[in-house]
């Protein structure tokens, strides 16, 4: 089986207002940061033996469903569970 992590993340030039505020919120705690995006990360468990056929069904599910392509963007990481 193959465990796939998926992160969305906005596109750099769409703008984040979620981001936008937690950055305004660590402020006012004196936490500086240079730039805050907020995304979504997802796990899909896949009854897949293959890291190749595994990155065909999750590209598959973020063309589909998972990711706004017109302003988002993703990447994905797999790890071998047996």
């Amino acid at each position: 089986m193959i465990k796939a992590y998926i992160d969305v993340t906005l596109k750099k030039s769409i703008l984040d207002p979620q981001g936008t505020a937690v950055k305004k919120g660590l402020e006012k705690l004196s936490l500086y940061t240079e730039d805050v995006r907020i995304g979504k990360h997802i796990e899909v468990l896949l009854k897949e033996d293959k890291i190749e056929a595994a990155r065909e069904k999750i590209d598959e599910m973020c063309r589909r469903l998972l990711v706004n392509f017109e302003v988002e963007t993703y990447s994905v990481r797999f790890e071998v569970i047996e």
